[in-house]
Protein backbone atom coordinates (compact mmCIF):
# COMPACT_ATOMS: atom_id res chain seq x y z
CA UNK A 1 0.00 0.00 0.00
CA UNK A 2 1.50 3.32 -0.96
CA UNK A 3 1.96 5.98 1.66
CA UNK A 4 0.04 9.22 1.50
CA UNK A 5 2.47 12.10 1.91
CA UNK A 6 1.74 14.51 4.77
CA UNK A 7 -0.47 17.39 3.75
CA UNK A 8 0.44 21.02 4.38
CA UNK A 9 -3.27 21.82 4.63
CA UNK A 10 -4.00 20.64 8.16
CA UNK A 11 -7.62 19.77 9.02
CA UNK A 12 -9.50 21.63 11.72
CA UNK A 13 -10.47 19.75 14.87
CA UNK A 14 -13.96 19.15 13.49
CA UNK A 15 -12.61 17.84 10.18
CA UNK A 16 -10.13 15.52 11.88
CA UNK A 17 -12.77 14.29 14.32
CA UNK A 18 -15.08 13.52 11.38
CA UNK A 19 -12.39 11.42 9.70
CA UNK A 20 -11.82 9.50 12.90
CA UNK A 21 -15.58 8.97 13.34
CA UNK A 22 -15.93 7.55 9.82
CA UNK A 23 -13.01 5.20 10.42
CA UNK A 24 -14.37 4.12 13.81
CA UNK A 25 -17.78 3.41 12.29
CA UNK A 26 -16.17 1.20 9.65
CA UNK A 27 -14.19 -0.76 12.23
CA UNK A 28 -17.21 -1.14 14.52
CA UNK A 29 -18.94 -3.28 11.86
CA UNK A 30 -16.60 -6.12 12.79
CA UNK A 31 -17.72 -7.44 16.14
CA UNK A 32 -14.83 -8.34 18.46
CA UNK A 33 -14.35 -11.80 19.91
CA UNK A 34 -16.08 -12.43 23.20
CA UNK A 35 -15.62 -14.20 26.50
CA UNK A 36 -17.83 -15.04 29.47
CA UNK A 37 -17.13 -13.42 32.84
CA UNK A 38 -18.77 -13.63 36.23
CA UNK A 39 -21.15 -10.76 36.94
CA UNK A 40 -18.91 -9.46 39.73
CA UNK A 41 -16.07 -9.06 37.22
CA UNK A 42 -18.13 -7.38 34.50
CA UNK A 43 -17.86 -3.74 35.58
CA UNK A 44 -16.44 -1.60 32.78
CA UNK A 45 -16.71 -4.39 30.21
CA UNK A 46 -18.72 -4.17 26.97
CA UNK A 47 -21.77 -6.39 26.57
CA UNK A 48 -21.31 -8.80 23.64
CA UNK A 49 -24.86 -10.18 23.54
CA UNK A 50 -28.17 -8.42 24.21
CA UNK A 51 -29.50 -8.63 27.75
CA UNK A 52 -33.02 -10.13 27.72
CA UNK A 53 -35.72 -10.05 30.38
CA UNK A 54 -36.23 -13.53 31.82
CA UNK A 55 -39.70 -12.52 33.10
CA UNK A 56 -41.92 -9.46 33.22
CA UNK A 57 -40.41 -6.40 34.89
CA UNK A 58 -41.73 -6.00 37.46
CA UNK A 59 -42.92 -9.62 37.64
CA UNK A 60 -46.01 -8.60 39.62
CA UNK A 61 -47.93 -5.41 40.35
CA UNK A 62 -46.16 -3.92 43.37
CA UNK A 63 -46.80 -1.12 45.78
CA UNK A 64 -44.49 1.90 45.83
CA UNK A 65 -45.72 3.06 49.26
CA UNK A 66 -46.66 1.75 52.68
CA UNK A 67 -50.43 1.99 52.95
CA UNK A 68 -53.58 0.18 51.93
CA UNK A 69 -54.48 -1.42 48.61
CA UNK A 70 -58.06 -0.66 47.69
CA UNK A 71 -60.52 0.09 44.92
CA UNK A 72 -60.52 3.73 43.80
CA UNK A 73 -64.28 3.85 43.44
CA UNK A 74 -64.77 2.70 47.03
CA UNK A 75 -61.95 4.55 48.79
CA UNK A 76 -62.77 7.90 47.15
CA UNK A 77 -66.23 7.90 48.80
CA UNK A 78 -64.40 8.28 52.17
CA UNK A 79 -66.52 5.50 53.68
CA UNK A 80 -64.83 3.03 56.05
CA UNK A 81 -63.29 -0.05 54.44
CA UNK A 82 -62.70 -3.23 56.41
CA UNK A 83 -59.08 -4.39 56.67
CA UNK A 84 -59.09 -7.81 55.01
CA UNK A 85 -55.41 -8.74 55.45
CA UNK A 86 -51.82 -7.61 55.15
CA UNK A 87 -48.79 -8.24 52.91
CA UNK A 88 -45.15 -7.27 53.06
CA UNK A 89 -42.34 -7.50 50.53
CA UNK A 90 -41.56 -11.13 49.83
CA UNK A 91 -45.10 -12.41 50.45
CA UNK A 92 -46.87 -14.14 47.56
CA UNK A 93 -49.66 -12.26 45.75
CA UNK A 94 -52.99 -12.36 47.55
CA UNK A 95 -56.58 -11.68 46.65
CA UNK A 96 -58.99 -11.26 45.12
CA UNK A 97 -59.87 -8.27 47.24
CA UNK A 98 -63.43 -8.54 48.49
CA UNK A 99 -65.81 -5.62 47.88
CA UNK A 100 -65.81 -2.98 50.63
CA UNK A 101 -62.39 -3.98 51.96
CA UNK A 102 -58.79 -2.75 51.92
CA UNK A 103 -55.51 -4.63 52.26
CA UNK A 104 -52.63 -3.39 54.39
CA UNK A 105 -49.50 -3.38 52.22
CA UNK A 106 -45.84 -2.52 52.53
CA UNK A 107 -43.55 -0.96 49.92
CA UNK A 108 -42.49 -3.57 47.37
CA UNK A 109 -45.23 -6.05 48.26
CA UNK A 110 -47.52 -7.57 45.58
CA UNK A 111 -50.80 -5.73 45.13
CA UNK A 112 -53.75 -8.08 45.67
CA UNK A 113 -55.98 -8.88 42.71
CA UNK A 114 -58.96 -6.54 42.53
CA UNK A 115 -57.14 -3.51 44.00
CA UNK A 116 -56.39 -0.66 41.58
CA UNK A 117 -54.63 1.86 43.88
CA UNK A 118 -52.71 2.16 47.13
CA UNK A 119 -53.68 4.84 49.64
CA UNK A 120 -50.59 6.14 51.42
CA UNK A 121 -50.47 5.50 55.15
CA UNK A 122 -50.38 9.22 55.98
CA UNK A 123 -53.55 9.84 53.93
CA UNK A 124 -55.84 7.45 55.80
CA UNK A 125 -57.57 7.30 59.15
CA UNK A 126 -57.30 3.97 60.96
CA UNK A 127 -59.81 2.39 63.30
CA UNK A 128 -58.02 -0.87 64.11
CA UNK A 129 -59.33 -3.70 66.22
CA UNK A 130 -57.23 -5.55 68.73
CA UNK A 131 -55.79 -7.93 66.11
CA UNK A 132 -55.37 -5.18 63.42
CA UNK A 133 -56.99 -7.39 60.78
CA UNK A 134 -60.68 -6.71 61.42
CA UNK A 135 -60.51 -2.94 61.88
CA UNK A 136 -61.35 -0.27 59.34
CA UNK A 137 -59.60 2.48 57.41
CA UNK A 138 -60.95 5.58 55.71
CA UNK A 139 -59.36 7.83 53.10
CA UNK A 140 -59.21 11.30 54.58
CA UNK A 141 -61.33 13.84 52.67
CA UNK A 142 -61.09 15.76 50.44
CA UNK A 143 -58.34 13.52 49.00
CA UNK A 144 -59.30 11.07 46.26
CA UNK A 145 -57.37 8.37 44.43
CA UNK A 146 -56.69 7.73 40.76
CA UNK A 147 -56.49 4.27 39.16
CA UNK A 148 -52.91 2.98 39.34
CA UNK A 149 -51.83 5.46 42.02
CA UNK A 150 -48.79 4.21 43.96
CA UNK A 151 -48.71 0.97 41.96
CA UNK A 152 -46.15 -0.19 39.40
CA UNK A 153 -48.06 -2.50 37.08
CA UNK A 154 -46.74 -5.92 36.10
CA UNK A 155 -44.64 -5.76 32.91
CA UNK A 156 -44.78 -1.95 32.64
CA UNK A 157 -40.96 -1.77 32.46
CA UNK A 158 -40.50 -4.78 30.19
CA UNK A 159 -42.11 -8.06 29.21
CA UNK A 160 -40.47 -11.46 29.32
CA UNK A 161 -38.13 -11.86 26.34
CA UNK A 162 -37.75 -8.12 25.69
CA UNK A 163 -34.27 -6.77 24.92
CA UNK A 164 -33.30 -4.61 27.87
CA UNK A 165 -29.75 -3.70 26.84
CA UNK A 166 -28.24 -4.00 23.35
CA UNK A 167 -24.85 -5.48 22.60
CA UNK A 168 -22.20 -2.79 22.84
CA UNK A 169 -23.42 -1.37 26.16
CA UNK A 170 -20.72 -0.55 28.69
CA UNK A 171 -21.57 -2.23 31.99
CA UNK A 172 -21.66 -0.03 35.06
CA UNK A 173 -23.56 -0.32 38.34
CA UNK A 174 -27.06 0.18 36.89
CA UNK A 175 -26.57 -2.32 34.07
CA UNK A 176 -25.07 -4.88 36.45
CA UNK A 177 -28.03 -4.49 38.82
CA UNK A 178 -30.41 -5.07 35.89
CA UNK A 179 -28.49 -8.18 34.83
CA UNK A 180 -28.67 -9.50 38.38
CA UNK A 181 -32.43 -9.06 38.64
CA UNK A 182 -32.79 -10.96 35.35
CA UNK A 183 -30.78 -13.89 36.70
CA UNK A 184 -27.50 -13.37 34.84
CA UNK A 185 -24.78 -14.78 37.09
CA UNK A 186 -22.33 -14.32 34.20
CA UNK A 187 -22.30 -12.33 30.98
CA UNK A 188 -20.80 -12.54 27.49
CA UNK A 189 -18.53 -9.54 27.04
CA UNK A 190 -16.24 -8.34 24.25
CA UNK A 191 -12.56 -9.07 24.46
CA UNK A 192 -10.65 -5.91 25.28
CA UNK A 193 -8.44 -4.64 22.45
CA UNK A 194 -4.69 -4.91 22.93
CA UNK A 195 -3.10 -1.48 22.57
CA UNK A 196 0.62 -1.26 21.89
CA UNK A 197 2.25 1.82 23.45
CA UNK A 198 5.55 2.82 21.88
CA UNK A 199 7.40 5.76 23.41
CA UNK A 200 10.31 7.21 21.48
CA UNK A 201 13.19 9.49 22.34
CA UNK A 202 16.85 9.33 23.34
CA UNK A 203 16.07 11.50 26.35
CA UNK A 204 13.78 8.95 28.03
CA UNK A 205 14.95 6.75 30.90
CA UNK A 206 13.04 4.22 33.05
CA UNK A 207 10.96 5.48 35.95
CA UNK A 208 13.25 3.96 38.57
CA UNK A 209 16.36 5.54 37.04
CA UNK A 210 18.21 8.68 38.11
CA UNK A 211 18.12 10.88 35.00
CA UNK A 212 21.42 12.34 33.82
CA UNK A 213 21.53 15.96 32.70
CA UNK A 214 19.26 16.35 29.66
CA UNK A 215 17.29 13.17 30.41
CA UNK A 216 13.75 12.72 31.74
CA UNK A 217 11.84 9.78 33.14
CA UNK A 218 9.33 8.13 30.81
CA UNK A 219 6.00 9.48 32.07
CA UNK A 220 4.03 9.04 28.84
CA UNK A 221 4.08 5.24 28.90
CA UNK A 222 2.26 4.90 32.26
CA UNK A 223 0.00 7.87 31.44
CA UNK A 224 -1.11 6.34 28.15
CA UNK A 225 -1.42 2.95 29.82
CA UNK A 226 -3.86 4.46 32.32
CA UNK A 227 -5.84 6.21 29.59
CA UNK A 228 -6.04 2.98 27.56
CA UNK A 229 -7.21 0.93 30.56
CA UNK A 230 -9.85 3.54 31.46
CA UNK A 231 -11.08 3.48 27.85
CA UNK A 232 -11.54 -0.30 27.84
CA UNK A 233 -8.27 -1.51 26.31
CA UNK A 234 -5.43 -3.69 27.49
CA UNK A 235 -2.18 -1.67 27.49
CA UNK A 236 0.94 -3.32 26.11
CA UNK A 237 4.00 -1.16 26.78
CA UNK A 238 6.80 -1.77 24.28
CA UNK A 239 10.45 -0.98 25.01
CA UNK A 240 11.30 2.65 24.36
CA UNK A 241 12.73 3.24 20.89
CA UNK A 242 15.75 5.42 20.30
CA UNK A 243 15.71 8.24 17.77
CA UNK A 244 17.20 6.31 14.85
CA UNK A 245 15.61 4.53 11.86
CA UNK A 246 16.75 1.03 12.79
CA UNK A 247 15.36 1.22 16.33
CA UNK A 248 12.03 2.54 15.08
CA UNK A 249 11.77 -0.14 12.38
CA UNK A 250 12.38 -2.88 14.94
CA UNK A 251 9.91 -1.40 17.40
CA UNK A 252 7.17 -1.04 14.79
CA UNK A 253 7.59 -4.67 13.72
CA UNK A 254 6.84 -5.76 17.32
CA UNK A 255 3.54 -3.87 17.33
CA UNK A 256 2.01 -5.90 14.50
CA UNK A 257 0.24 -8.17 16.99
CA UNK A 258 -1.70 -5.29 18.57
CA UNK A 259 -5.21 -4.07 17.77
CA UNK A 260 -4.20 -0.41 18.03
CA UNK A 261 -0.80 1.28 18.07
CA UNK A 262 0.00 4.47 19.98
CA UNK A 263 3.36 6.10 19.27
CA UNK A 264 4.48 8.86 21.58
CA UNK A 265 7.01 11.39 20.32
CA UNK A 266 8.89 11.84 17.09
CA UNK A 267 5.99 13.21 15.04
CA UNK A 268 6.94 16.89 14.84
CA UNK A 269 9.08 18.50 12.17
CA UNK A 270 12.44 18.37 13.91
CA UNK A 271 15.63 16.74 12.65
CA UNK A 272 15.14 13.72 14.90
CA UNK A 273 11.38 13.37 14.46
CA UNK A 274 11.59 10.16 12.45
CA UNK A 275 8.29 8.40 13.13
CA UNK A 276 6.40 9.41 9.99
CA UNK A 277 9.28 8.28 7.80
CA UNK A 278 9.42 4.95 9.63
CA UNK A 279 5.67 4.48 9.16
CA UNK A 280 6.00 5.34 5.47
CA UNK A 281 8.67 2.66 5.03
CA UNK A 282 6.19 -0.04 6.04
CA UNK A 283 3.37 1.24 3.86
CA UNK A 284 1.38 3.46 6.20
CA UNK A 285 -1.76 5.09 4.90
CA UNK A 286 -1.96 8.53 6.53
CA UNK A 287 -5.43 9.94 7.18
CA UNK A 288 -4.07 13.15 8.63
CA UNK A 289 -0.61 14.32 9.66
CA UNK A 290 -1.41 17.20 11.95
CA UNK A 291 -4.51 18.96 13.25
CA UNK A 292 -5.23 22.62 13.90
CA UNK A 293 -5.41 22.22 17.69
CA UNK A 294 -3.33 23.30 20.67
CA UNK A 295 -1.86 21.28 22.26
CA UNK A 296 -1.56 18.29 19.92
CA UNK A 297 -1.03 19.94 16.56
CA UNK A 298 1.47 17.32 15.24
CA UNK A 299 -0.90 14.37 15.86
CA UNK A 300 -0.78 11.72 13.12
CA UNK A 301 -3.50 9.18 12.28
CA UNK A 302 -3.54 6.32 9.83
CA UNK A 303 -3.28 2.57 9.49
CA UNK A 304 -0.69 -0.01 8.53
CA UNK A 305 -1.22 -2.90 6.10
CA UNK A 306 -1.37 -6.24 7.86
CA UNK A 307 -2.59 -9.74 7.15
CA UNK A 308 -4.11 -11.80 9.94
CA UNK A 309 -5.49 -15.32 10.18
CA UNK A 310 -8.90 -13.92 9.23
CA UNK A 311 -7.66 -11.89 6.26
CA UNK A 312 -6.46 -8.36 5.67
CA UNK A 313 -7.07 -6.16 8.69
CA UNK A 314 -5.11 -2.88 8.82
CA UNK A 315 -3.56 -1.84 12.11
CA UNK A 316 -4.76 1.65 13.13
CA UNK A 317 -2.14 3.91 14.65
CA UNK A 318 -1.85 7.34 16.22
CA UNK A 319 1.37 9.26 16.38
CA UNK A 320 0.98 11.40 19.48
CA UNK A 321 3.19 14.38 20.34
CA UNK A 322 5.79 13.65 23.01
CA UNK A 323 4.73 16.41 25.40
CA UNK A 324 2.35 14.84 27.93
CA UNK A 325 -0.53 17.35 27.70
CA UNK A 326 -0.44 17.08 23.91
CA UNK A 327 -0.39 13.31 24.12
CA UNK A 328 -3.31 13.18 26.58
CA UNK A 329 -5.47 15.61 24.58
CA UNK A 330 -4.78 13.80 21.31
CA UNK A 331 -5.62 10.44 22.87
CA UNK A 332 -8.94 11.68 24.28
CA UNK A 333 -9.98 13.42 21.07
CA UNK A 334 -8.91 10.88 18.46
CA UNK A 335 -7.55 7.57 19.77
CA UNK A 336 -10.35 6.96 22.30
CA UNK A 337 -13.12 6.81 19.63
CA UNK A 338 -11.18 4.23 17.60
CA UNK A 339 -10.43 2.21 20.73
CA UNK A 340 -14.14 2.27 21.63
CA UNK A 341 -15.02 0.92 18.18
CA UNK A 342 -12.47 -1.87 18.46
CA UNK A 343 -13.85 -2.73 21.90
CA UNK A 344 -17.41 -3.09 20.56
CA UNK A 345 -18.51 -0.06 22.59
CA UNK A 346 -21.65 1.70 21.27
CA UNK A 347 -20.74 4.88 23.14
CA UNK A 348 -18.86 7.48 21.17
CA UNK A 349 -16.08 9.35 22.97
CA UNK A 350 -14.75 11.95 23.49
CA UNK A 351 -16.92 13.20 26.35
CA UNK A 352 -17.76 16.88 26.45
CA UNK A 353 -19.85 18.82 28.95
CA UNK A 354 -20.99 22.40 29.52
CA UNK A 355 -19.75 24.52 32.42
CA UNK A 356 -19.55 28.16 33.43
CA UNK A 357 -16.15 29.81 33.27
CA UNK A 358 -15.16 31.11 36.70
CA UNK A 359 -13.32 34.42 37.24
CA UNK A 360 -10.90 36.06 37.05
CA UNK A 361 -9.22 36.05 33.63
CA UNK A 362 -10.46 35.77 30.07
CA UNK A 363 -9.29 32.83 28.03
CA UNK A 364 -7.99 33.87 24.66
CA UNK A 365 -8.25 32.00 21.40
CA UNK A 366 -5.62 31.62 18.71
CA UNK A 367 -6.19 32.20 15.02
CA UNK A 368 -7.07 28.96 13.21
CA UNK A 369 -6.50 26.75 16.29
CA UNK A 370 -8.97 25.05 18.62
CA UNK A 371 -7.43 25.24 22.08
CA UNK A 372 -7.77 22.63 24.84
CA UNK A 373 -6.50 24.28 28.00
CA UNK A 374 -5.90 22.44 31.30
CA UNK A 375 -8.75 23.19 33.70
CA UNK A 376 -10.47 22.06 36.86
CA UNK A 377 -14.26 21.75 37.03
CA UNK A 378 -16.23 21.82 40.26
CA UNK A 379 -19.45 19.88 39.87
CA UNK A 380 -21.46 21.71 42.51
CA UNK A 381 -24.33 20.11 44.36
CA UNK A 382 -26.31 23.30 43.86
CA UNK A 383 -29.33 22.79 41.63
CA UNK A 384 -29.44 26.42 40.50
CA UNK A 385 -25.83 26.78 39.37
CA UNK A 386 -24.03 25.07 36.49
CA UNK A 387 -20.65 23.39 37.06
CA UNK A 388 -17.86 25.94 37.50
CA UNK A 389 -14.64 25.50 35.51
CA UNK A 390 -11.38 27.28 36.28
CA UNK A 391 -8.29 27.55 34.15
CA UNK A 392 -5.22 25.76 35.58
CA UNK A 393 -2.06 27.83 35.00
CA UNK A 394 0.37 25.96 32.78
CA UNK A 395 3.79 26.42 31.33
CA UNK A 396 3.48 24.68 28.00
CA UNK A 397 2.38 21.22 26.95
CA UNK A 398 5.14 19.55 28.95
CA UNK A 399 3.71 20.77 32.27
CA UNK A 400 2.82 17.58 34.14
CA UNK A 401 1.97 19.53 37.31
CA UNK A 402 -0.81 21.33 35.43
CA UNK A 403 -2.05 18.06 33.95
CA UNK A 404 -2.15 16.38 37.37
CA UNK A 405 -4.16 19.29 38.80
CA UNK A 406 -6.73 19.14 35.99
CA UNK A 407 -9.85 17.05 35.58
CA UNK A 408 -10.81 18.46 32.19
CA UNK A 409 -9.70 20.72 29.35
CA UNK A 410 -11.38 24.04 28.59
CA UNK A 411 -12.29 24.22 24.90
CA UNK A 412 -11.71 27.55 23.14
CA UNK A 413 -13.02 27.23 19.55
CA UNK A 414 -10.81 28.43 16.73
CA UNK A 415 -13.21 31.19 15.70
CA UNK A 416 -13.49 32.68 19.21
CA UNK A 417 -11.19 35.56 20.13
CA UNK A 418 -11.71 35.24 23.89
CA UNK A 419 -14.02 33.66 26.46
CA UNK A 420 -15.10 35.90 29.34
CA UNK A 421 -15.77 34.81 32.93
CA UNK A 422 -19.39 33.79 33.38
CA UNK A 423 -19.62 32.41 29.85
CA UNK A 424 -21.03 28.93 29.24
CA UNK A 425 -18.17 26.89 27.76
CA UNK A 426 -17.46 23.36 26.59
CA UNK A 427 -15.07 21.18 28.54
CA UNK A 428 -13.38 17.94 27.46
CA UNK A 429 -13.59 15.48 30.36
CA UNK A 430 -10.53 13.52 31.39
Amino acid sequence: MSAVLPSLDLPSYEEAAARVAVYAAQRSRVRPAQERVELGQASGRVLAQPLLADRDQPPFARSTRDGYACRVAEASTHKPLAIAGASRAGDPPSGPLSPGTAWEIMTGAPVPDGADAVAMLEHIEESPSSDRTSGHIRLLPPRTLKPGENIVAQGVQACAGDELLPAGTVLHSGQIALAATCGYASLDVCLRPRVAILTTGDELVPIDSSPAPGQIRNSNAPMLSSLVANAGGVPWILPTAADNPQALDEALSQAAAADLLLISGGVSAGKFDLVEAALSRIGAHFRFTGVRIQPGKPTVFGDLPRRTSTGSQPLPFFGLPGNPLSSAVSFLLFAAPVLAALAGNRESPPRFALAQLAPPADRHGKPDLTRFLPASCTFSASTDQPPQVSFVPWHGSGDLVALARSNCFLVVPQDVHSVAPGSLVRILLL
